[in-house]
Order: structure tokens, then sequence, then C-alpha cells
């Protein structure tokens, strides 16, 4: 099914208890995960794919709730967990209703999920995500602000996107930040306090050379901005340092702790967000990382070299060893 037909089903109280959620909007995916998860008192567990372990995701649904209350599960990856594996926690479901599972996959294979018989007889719910248009991304983030009683028209919705060139995802994660005016938030609010990709965005460049996506206008645009190269790579550096905190903390406890990780509580998004991009690389992977970063900022802070070239030699081998 798509996103309209969960809805009616959201709308009508006839929703399932278990649901594979797909397709090419992340965005929506995370949204509607915490969604359908959203339940007080319930007792959660969320596994990302290096730490699921079928064993324990199985006692998880058939235990009984320490509280009285509703079991639930979610698990969130970019690689398939075994359709065997599925089944059985789904089944799981099929026989106590008191308990929710959701699977949140991120991968771009999605013929698996995508037939309507994929899961047999059971009332699991298939449901895949495309990518919303402006009508439905200005939607969303309107229901978005609503819940943070954020007042904000659609037109500065709009104005809001296009600085985000349309990434809704970024375009949500700034609404926080309006919480602060009690009142009708304008098209000049939205300019003093949030920072576009067309200004300098050190974090979102380093997520798309991290996600081997092509990074070059953002990276002149921070250039242009008068950031300098060094930054630049320091940047990186210590944003692939507090990723390999997450990876390490997520491999031997489970799952994340930002208090314990970065010494403060960062918003949940940025956990969530963070915790699935650290568990992509493996150890081996960030030292070589490492070592390629600190072997290009030694080199720039030599004299008489084009720190431009340096920079971008390093990103385009960091996508390499990715």
């Amino acid at each position: 099914m798509y996103k309209s037909e969960l809805d009616k089903h959201i709308q009508n109280n006839s929703l399932s208890n278990s649901f594979v959620l797909f397709g090419e909007s992340s965005f929506l995916i995370d949204m509607y995960t915490k969604k359908l998860t959203d339940i007080q008192d319930a007792s959660a567990l969320t596994y990302y794919y290096d730490e699921y372990d079928f064993n324990s995701a199985k006692a998880h649904l058939s235990q009984a709730s320490l509280f009285g209350g509703q079991n639930i599960l979610i698990i969130k990856s970019e690689k398939k967990v075994p359709k065997k594996d599925l089944d059985i926690l789904i089944d799981y479901c099929e026989k106590n209703k008191d308990n929710i599972f959701v699977y949140a996959y991120y991968g771009s294979d999605h013929k698996t999920y995508n037939n309507k018989n994929s899961f047999g007889k059971t009332t699991a719910m298939s449901v895949r995500f495309f990518n919303p248009n402006q009508n439905e991304a200005i939607f969303a983030l309107s229901q978005i602000a609503r819940d943070k009683h954020v007042n904000i028209d659609n037109y500065t919705i709009t104005h809001l996107l296009e600085i985000h060139h349309g990434d809704i995802a970024l375009s949500s994660n700034e609404i926080d930040k309006f919480r602060v005016y009690d009142r009708a938030i304008t098209t000049k609010d939205v300019d003093n306090l949030v920072f576009g990709l067309a200004l300098v965005n050190i974090d979102e460049l380093i997520k798309k050379i991290l996600n081997k996506k092509d990074f070059k206008s953002e990276l002149e645009n921070i250039l242009e901005h008068g950031e300098d190269e060094i930054r630049v790579v320091t940047a990186i550096t210590s944003y692939l340092t507090q990723l390999y905190m997450f990876n390490i903390y997520i491999r031997v406890n489970g799952a994340p702790n930002a208090l314990e990780i970065l010494g403060y509580p960062a918003p949940k998004f940025v956990v969530d967000e963070k915790a699935t991009l650290s568990i992509k690389f493996k150890p081996s992977t960030y030292y070589k990382l490492h070592e390629l970063l600190l072997e290009s900022e030694l080199k720039m802070k030599s004299s008489h070299v084009d720190k431009s070239a340096i920079l971008l030699s390093t990103i385009i081998r960091i996508q390499q060893l990715l």
C-alpha cells in the first residue's frame, strides 16, 4: 500500500500491529515509524542492523511487558533482515495484538516488499513511501509545526523549504528553533534563524560526502562564503570522531545514549541520524579516514600549497574508502 492508504487506516483506527515501511523517502519512513510506535508506557526496543539479534528480538515480543502495557519492536536497517525472521516476528504480532512491530527498511531493493502477498495471509501492512511533492511537504511540515505548537503559515513554510532546496528532512529539523516565539513566524524569522544550504553548512556537506553523494556545489558554496579549507578538514575529522564514538557505544550497549557519548542530551533526530550513519562503517574504515584527514591537514599547513586542490582530493579519496 501507499501513504494515502495508511493515512486512511490511521484515521479509521483500522491499523494492523505489524508494519514494513520502505521506499524513497527516509523522512517519511522515520515520521511514520515514530507515529505508529508513539505509545505511552509501552516497552519499546529499537535495533539498528549491526546490533539486530533475532533471538532477543523474538524474546522481546514473546515476553509479558514489565509494566503491563504493550511490547514494541523497531528494526531500522539499510540492509535486509532475513525474510524468515520477519515472518516469525510478524507471527508473534498475529498471535498477540498487544505487540507492535515496525521494520523500517532504508535500502533501495523494494521488490521483496512491494508485493501485496509478501507476508501471506497475515494482517501486516507493507507501505511504500515516495518522496513528497511540494504540497505534501508543506502539509507534513505544517503537521509537525502544529504538533510542536509553532504558529507558521504555508507561505512561510514554502520559504523555509526553498532555503533548504526542498529538503523536507532539513526543513523539519528547523521547526524547533521557532518555538522560542510566542507569535506567528514570519519569513524574516526564518532568514534570521535558519542557515540554508546556500550558506555555510558544513554538517550537510559532510553528510553528503559520507553518503557518497555529489558534494561539489555545497563545497563551492562553503568556500565562496569564506570558509577556510583547513576548517572544513577539521570539521570532517570531528564529525567522524563523533560517529566512531557512536559506533563503539552501540556495539557495546546495543543502543545510543547521547548524554554518555556526546556529554549532552542531543535531539532524538540527531541521535538517530548519527547512530544510523555510524554503523555503516567498520572500525578499520574509521582508522583509514582519520589517517587520511590528519595527513591532509598537515599538508595544508605547509607553506605555498593549493589548499583547495588538497581538500578536493581528500574528499574524493574519502568517498573511495567508504
